[in-house]
């Protein structure tokens, strides 16, 4: 029987992103000056004010403010109509030193036998039913934001776009699980006060369908099929939307993991990843099940994989490793042998992940905003600056996570 599945997004300038953004900020320029640096930040962001709090162990000192201010000024929190604005928001920071009770279960006199930074389950996923091995929904109601965003920089083609946006993208799927037809389209945009509200509601609606949908069509002409004539579009709902961002909701970090990760298909343990260092598992784990899950499914295992890893804290060998073909398998093995081989394929030890995908580097201001799976990886150089002027410049891999480079021995070690 045919069903719909829905997923959503969020914009770079959503309250909550806003914060995760600072937070992976402050993990980048740590990391850029001690990649030893254990960090925990979590940033709440509201009308004209940003609060910083959180734990650290690190051999350097940053400007935390400056820091904040930038990645504000980025987004586009320029104008002081706006209520919350790179320049003149207050920062307060309320971080501290990370707690030795914790910091004795992470270090260890020898590196491989690192600790977890805590303890808990991690899950990674990954489909076929996209290129890069991403649930359908979820990868549909990101590109609509960030092309959203590509407009408003460009300020052009639509002038009176604010930072903050969600979208929401409802799929029918066919009796055989493949996606077949968008079915609605939800776009809530942050925008000017530019005219009478019913002229500004139609203004907008038809800017929408007739130029961010063509654009979507024309980038990814492999999603061209999915658009119909009977898609529901649903722009701004609720009316004008002119108060948004920080000052018409309080942002925090970690409040859109959904979002960051699969949409609401596969699973998620509950740990959010801005703002934490690698040695935290919530996000290193993360990442290594993602990497183990799309690697998988690209050698053909199976059309869908779900992974979960779990963990004591301070202790570096895994509870244990689960594998969930969802009855897709291709191979004469049930998911527990699978999840066997998998164990001697990848150490998931939390010093050798961090190994295996060079985590200990600045990578995660990227990964704030439009998710952090199912993104390109790839190489660039960054350079960061320190309060008393010295400057770091680092090339490093983004999304190492993303690469396909088990493919090979996944299949040597099952035979494909």
């Amino acid at each position: 029987m045919a069903y719909l599945f829905t997923s959503e997004s969020v914009s770079e300038g959503h309250p909550d992103k806003v914060a995760d953004q600072i937070s992976d900020a402050l993990i980048d320029n740590f990391l850029a000056f001690d990649p030893e640096s254990k960090v925990a930040c979590e940033t709440l962001v509201t009308t004209g004010q940003v609060v910083l709090a959180g734990e650290v162990k690190s051999k350097t000192y940053l400007d935390v403010q400056s820091i904040a201010r930038e990645v504000i000024k980025k987004i586009g929190y320029t104008k002081s109509e706006y209520m919350f604005e790179a320049n003149s928001c207050g920062v307060l920071s309320a971080i501290h030193e990370q707690s030795q009770d914790i910091n004795q279960g992470v270090d260890r006199a020898s590196k491989e036998e690192q600790g977890a930074g805590d303890q808990g389950m991690m899950f990674g996923y990954a489909t076929n039913e996209t290129t890069d091995f991403m649930p359908l929904a979820l990868d549909l109601s990101h590109k609509l934001l960030q092309e959203l965003a590509a407009l408003r920089r460009e300020n052009s083609a639509i002038t009176y776009l604010r930072p903050d946006a969600k979208s929401q993208v409802t799929l029918e799927y066919d009796n055989n699980n493949k996606p077949v037809r968008i079915d609605a389209i939800v776009i809530s945009t942050q925008h000017d006060d530019f005219g009478p509200e019913a002229e500004m509601l139609a203004k907008i609606k038809k800017d929408i369908i007739e130029i961010l949908i063509p654009r979507i069509i024309a980038k990814y002409p492999q999603y061209a099929h999915l658009f119909n004539d009977k898609i529901q579009y649903h722009i701004n709902p609720t009316g004008k939307f002119v108060i948004g961002g920080p000052h018409g909701d309080t942002g925090l970090t970690g409040r859109k993991i959904i979002v960051d990760t699969y949409g609401g298909k596969g699973a998620h343990g509950g740990g959010a990843f801005s703002g934490k260092d690698p040695s935290k598992v919530d996000r290193s784990a993360a990442y290594a099940t993602r990497h183990i899950a799309k690697n998988l499914v690209a050698a053909g295992v199976a059309d869908e994989i779900l992974v979960q890893v779990s963990y004591a804290i301070g202790v570096a060998k895994p509870m244990g490793i689960y594998i969930n073909t969802y009855g897709t398998s291709k191979l004469n093995l049930t998911d527990g042998e699978i999840a066997k081989k998998v164990e001697e394929i990848f150490d998931m030890r939390p010093y050798f992940i961090e190994q295996r995908l060079k985590l200990r580097n600045p990578i995660y201001s990227e990964t704030a905003a439009y998710g952090h799976m199912g993104r390109k990886p790839e190489t660039v150089t960054k350079t960061f600056k320190s309060p008393n002027g010295n400057e770091k410049t680092v090339t490093v891999e983004l999304f190492t996570w993303e690469k396909l480079d088990y493919v090979d021995q996944v299949k040597a070690s099952f035979n494909l």
